[in-house]
């Protein structure tokens, strides 16, 4: 990577004058550092908000297929390989039957983890950033990631606004189109002992004297108290290089676990309100035979999930950062639906399942399946916001207005105040019995 490369992407991950580093590095609050002659840290407008690790496809993935929810019936196909069993799983307190992977997430993930049944309206795999518009729902045709990003970014003093793309997806933000900022890039500015993290505790003690030295001058209370407060030892600083280190270092590639590495490092240093990146539950599998590819994506990718909350607990940000899945449509979950041919599945404009993981949300299942009119397939159906429950005919939330309930309700657990959730997304209703 060439110099000039290489200072561009420390700017963008660090900021103006490096405040992010050293915000890192000591534990201050960038509102303070950017303005050490004020007492406060930088006041937050929004109601817990979370980073959002935002996981997403144009390939259509068969995530719908094999989740709580979808084994209601025996017309609805699943793999036949053992690991993806049809399995017990607890979610809200009532017994499922999902593919094994999923029974086999901790409880302590199970108990914060939302299904969410709902449409997309599309089968086109070009729609990808038109579903992340919900559609045609948000004003200004801005992504859900974009609006959520721009409102949280403030109260959660990130370097950025902007999303972090990690993966080969197009997001925009304000009509920009986001750069991709790989894992192995992020490695190649960040991992060399001899680089900005390995410099941490020098910086936590230069930044620290500077700003003792100030208050030392013309100290009140309440600039001691947001030291004394916020302010990091050495030899936290000291672990925290070293696990930031140690962690970039093993990145490979661009494997789930180094993009959850790259996501994790992003947020514990404050870049971004959203890393966005892919995880494949088996793909465009149009002819998958056995469902093999479905199988092996699925297994991985819940396990690439308990693998991110790992990582996330390490560096303490597990109450603070909500894991979201959401592709451009789902699959087909009827054999007949795909000539009746089990090796594979078509396109589902009408089904599709997000599925939120963190602190904001509950376990839970919301809506779940039916057939559709022609009774070929299967789609997603109505349901009452306040329980949840399945309700096509008489539920505050109708079929057609499922996509935009699920955006506003992540950007409510996201932390975008009601009000703008209103004026921004004109269709669709938070869903309560998601939210913790």
């Amino acid at each position: 990577m060439n110099a000039n490369r290489r200072q561009f992407l420390l700017s963008a991950l660090f900021g103006t004058g490096w405040l992010g580093l050293r915000a890192l590095a000591t534990g201050l609050p960038i509102g303070l550092l950017a303005r050490p002659g004020s007492a406060r840290a930088q006041a937050s407008t929004c109601a817990n908000p979370q980073f959002i690790y935002f996981l997403t496809s144009g390939s259509g993935d068969p995530l719908n297929a094999n989740v709580p929810g979808c084994y209601i019936d025996p017309g609805i196909y699943h793999p036949a390989d053992p690991t993806m069993a049809p399995s017990s799983v607890s979610v809200g307190g009532q017994t499922y039957q999902a593919a094994k992977p999923w029974s086999q997430l901790p409880p302590s993930i199970l108990a914060r983890t939302t299904f969410l049944h709902h449409g997309t309206y599309t089968n086109n795999h070009g729609d990808a950033a038109k579903v992340n518009r919900l559609m045609g729902q948000i004003q200004r045709q801005e992504m859900l990631v974009s609006l959520v990003a721009k409102s949280t970014g403030p109260c959660l003093g990130t370097i950025q606004n902007q999303p972090v793309v990690l993966s080969n997806n197009l997001i925009t933000y304000s009509g920009s189109v986001m750069p991709i900022l790989n894992p192995q890039a992020l490695q190649a500015v960040l991992a060399q002992p001899t680089g900005p993290l390995g410099a941490l505790q020098k910086i936590r003690d230069n930044e620290l004297n500077k700003l003792n030295a100030l208050y030392k001058q013309s100290a009140n209370q309440a600039q001691k108290a947001i030291l004394d407060q916020y302010a990091l030892s050495q030899a936290q600083v000291r672990s925290l290089s070293q696990q930031l280190l140690s962690d970039l270092a093993s990145i490979s590639g661009t494997t789930r676990t180094d993009l959850n590495i790259a996501a994790v490092v992003l947020f514990k240093m404050n870049v971004s309100p959203v890393a966005v990146a892919t995880f494949s539950f088996g793909g465009d599998n149009h002819g998958d035979v056995g469902l093999a590819n479905e199988t092996q994506g699925t297994v991985a990718s819940v396990a690439g999930i308990s693998d991110f909350v790992s990582r996330l607990t390490t560096y303490g940000l597990q109450d603070q950062v909500t894991i979201a899945l959401q592709n451009v449509f789902g699959r087909t979950l009827s054999v007949a639906n795909h000539s009746g041919n089990a090796d594979g599945r078509n396109h589902n404009a009408n089904h599709h399942c997000s599925v939120f993981i963190g602190k904001p949300f509950k376990s839970a299942v919301i809506g779940g399946v039916t057939l559709n009119n022609n009774k070929n397939d299967y789609r997603a159906t109505g349901f009452d916001s306040a329980s949840g429950a399945v309700n096509d005919t008489g539920g505050d939330v109708p079929y057609t207005d499922t996509l935009s309930s699920v955006g506003k309700t992540l950007a409510l657990a996201a932390g975008v105040d009601q009000a703008t959730i209103a004026s921004q997304i004109t269709v669709g209703k938070v869903i309560p019995a998601a939210l913790a």
